[in-house]
């Protein structure tokens, strides 16, 4: 079983920027890779980005080169840095863990960029 803990949502301008960490506990060693995903009012929930254990990543055509998936191993951390934020941006972002058994999310984290 695995728990994730998401932080460093909240409300940012267009342009800005806002960091979210995601804290795993619990299986750790059964998580072979990181995701971001998000969910806007009225749409389905979408990826956003995705790191291997080996550290390979992948983005969203609609963030990439705006955003930064990364990982502190020590502190069995995901990070998904945002930058140059978009009103499109807005949407409760969620921290995804794949295991061999069942895919676990964090609680969400609320992103609004007001215009």
């Amino acid at each position: 079983q695995v728990q994730l803990v998401e932080s460093g949502g909240g409300l940012v301008q267009p342009g800005g920027s806002l960091r979210l960490s995601c804290a795993a506990s619990g299986s750790v060693f059964s998580i072979y890779a990181m995701g971001w995903y998000r969910q806007a009012p009225g749409k389905q929930r979408e990826l956003v980005a995705t790191i291997s254990n080996g550290g390979t990543t992948n983005y969203a055509d609609s963030v990439k080169g705006r955003f930064t998936i990364s990982r502190d191993n020590a502190k069995n951390t995901v990070y998904l840095l945002m930058n140059s934020l978009k009103p499109e941006d807005t949407a409760v972002y969620y921290c995804n863990a794949p295991t061999g058994e069942d895919d676990y999310w964090g609680q969400g984290a609320q992103v609004t960029v007001s215009s």
